[in-house]
Order: C-alpha cells, then sequence, then structure tokens
C-alpha cells in the first residue's frame, strides 16, 4: 500500500528576498519534498578535477529550492521544521577553494576529492570510512530587511547554519519575519566535522522531507533546534584524539587546533596536507572547550579512532 502524495519543489533560487513569489502554500501539518541540488549547483560532477574549482562560478553556488508560504506564520512566530527523512544519491565531493576556509592563507591551490557512499556510509578513502549523516546546510526563511541577501552567512532567520545534528529526526525552529515565513532549504551534506574548517564537507545532492508546523508568539532570538536521543553515531566507540589551539582569539585559537591537527593526521597516519584538511572538514568536531580564563580561551580539535580502517 502506498502513502499519501508528498509534493515535491523542484524551484531553485540564489540568495534571500521576500519578495519572491512562493512556489507552494502549505498548511501546518504539511509535509513537502525537496529535490536538492549539491553546493556548486550542478557545476561539479563524480568526474570532475581540481581545474574544475579553479573555474568555479559562485554566482551559482548554493541554490536553495522555494520559497514556501506556510499558512498562518506571522512576524514573531516561529516555524518549526521537522527533518523526516532523506534520498542519498552516492556520491558527494570535498574541495578546497581558493581564499575560503579556515586555513585560506596556508592552502591556497583549488583540491577536489570525490567520495562514494550508500545510506550507512561514506567511503572517504580506502582506508577512511565514515557514518552517512545527512543533513541540509542552509535552511531559513526570509528576512524582513528588503532586497537580495547573501545565501553565504547564517544570519537570525537561519541561512547557510550548517548544524550536523539536523538530520533524521531533528526539529528547528527559526524567527518568522515575514508573513508565510518564506521558507527555503538547500546545500545538502551526507557528513561534516563541527566546524566544516576547509569550507565544504562531502557535498552531494538528494531529496529531503520536512514538516511545518508553527509556534504562535514565540519571539525566538536565533534559531533553536532539537536532536534524536542518538544524534552521535556508532564510531564513538573507539574513542577520540584531540589537539587543542589557545588565545584571546577564538578564530586563532581554532586555526591553531585544525594546523595541530593536520600535523597529527601526517605523522600518524601518513596522509598529505591537502587530505589532512579535508578529512578535518568532514569529520573533526571542533569544540570550545573553556571561555572564562582569561586572557586565553581554549579550542579542541576531536578526531573519531573509529573512522580509521
Amino acid at each position: 500500500m502506498s502513502g499519501p502524495h508528498i509534493h515535491t519543489i523542484h524551484h531553485r533560487h540564489f540568495g534571500w528576498d521576500n519578495s519572491l513569489t512562493p512556489q507552494r502554500h502549505v498548511a501546518p501539518g504539511d509535509t513537502l519534498a525537496f529535490d536538492i541540488q549539491d553546493a556548486s549547483g550542478g557545476q561539479l560532477t563524480a568526474h570532475s578535477t581540481a581545474a574544475d574549482v579553479a573555474t568555479f562560478d559562485f554566482s551559482r553556488t548554493n541554490p536553495v529550492n522555494g520559497p514556501v508560504y506556510v499558512d498562518g506564520a506571522e512576524p514573531g512566530d516561529a516555524l518549526v521544521i521537522e527533518v523526516l527523512d532523506f534520498q542519498e544519491s552516492d556520491w558527494g565531493w570535498t574541495g578546497i577553494i581558493p581564499g575560503f576556509g579556515l586555513l585560506a592563507q596556508e592552502f591556497k591551490d583549488p583540491w577536489l576529492h570525490i567520495s562514494r557512499y550508500d545510506r550507512a556510509a561514506v567511503q572517504f578513502t580506502p582506508d577512511i570510512t565514515l557514518p552517512t549523516r545527512p543533513f541540509t546546510g542552509t535552511i531559513g526563511v526570509a528576512p524582513a530587511e528588503p532586497g537580495l541577501h547573501s545565501v553565504v552567512p547564517p544570519r537570525r532567520v537561519g541561512g547557510n547554519l550548517d548544524i550536523r545534528d539536523l538530520t533524521r529526526g531533528a526539529k528547528l525552529y527559526l524567527p518568522v519575519e515575514v508573513p508565510g515565513a518564506l521558507f527555503s532549504v538547500g546545500d545538502t551534506h551526507v557528513c561534516q566535522g563541527d566546524g566544516e574548517v576547509c569550507g565544504t564537507a562531502v557535498e552531494t545532492a538528494m531529496t529531503a522531507q520536512l514538516r511545518f508546523s508553527v509556534q504562535k508568539g514565540a519571539n525566538f532570538s536565533g534559531p533553536r533546534f532539537e536532536v534524536p536521543a542518538a544524534a552521535m553515531p556508532a564510531v564513538d566507540a573507539r574513542g577520540y584524539y584531540a589537539t587543542t589551539g589557545h588565545g584571546p582569539d577564538l578564530y586563532a585559537a581554532s586555526q591553531d587546533a585544525i594546523r595541530a591537527m593536520i600535523d597529527h593526521l601526517g605523522r600518524e597516519y601518513r596522509l598529505d596536507p591537502q587530505l589532512a584538511y579535508a578529512l578535518c572538514s568532514v569529520a573533526v568536531d571542533l569544540k570550545i572547550s573553556e571561555i572564562v580564563d582569561a586572557p586565553n580561551w581554549l579550542v579542541s580539535a576531536y578526531l573519531p579512532r573509529g573512522i580509521f580502517r
């Protein structure tokens, strides 16, 4: 027996703009599917090389599907999005894009790595396997301020959040600033570390199923979210190796923690610096370990040992 038909949103746009025409009106409780392109907007294929990264057209990156008008959503409310499911493809890419990323001054050349995956695992290299944990990197609603706004930075109304825990079973709350909320989503990732340090995860196209509701009068200051009880994958069982960075600047401390992790990956696993940097982006979690002992704050970078064969 088949279930009820779920409408799929195929229309894509670039940036946030509250004057865009809604592609669909839905009522609270409705579910939609979104046919999402990878972050390159289809410019990269499973056969692409670093040369294709060098010729990237940034005006075509990070397309989002929508917008969707949610009946009853008004400024001051929160749009509630339940992440129900994903239909993954079978390959994804991780790239180093010149001028972009936590260590952009040290990794200046374009670089590209292709991974294959299924619903259970991502084969990053023959010796490195990551758990498949899909989520939408960009998810948001239209801001009240008129005009076209870049899709790159995260905002009060969501956007390019890159929160890896927004996977199946998660629930996201977004402040509504315009009638109907005008929701859009894109930039699907099949796995990522907290920080996405090289600027890309394992980027991939897939279909996402989401359900909408409205929390009236929430007046949240920014996005909030809930994650499923089993948020951490089984790879945690073999523990972690962690490096640290410290200082009065969290950004600089994060850079130092990742530099130390790249050094560790070279010493212990003989990864070249570019592959190690990319692995940090898709598997290593940056955490603020301490932010009260002035003048120095401490950032840690956690590498799960369980990803190595």
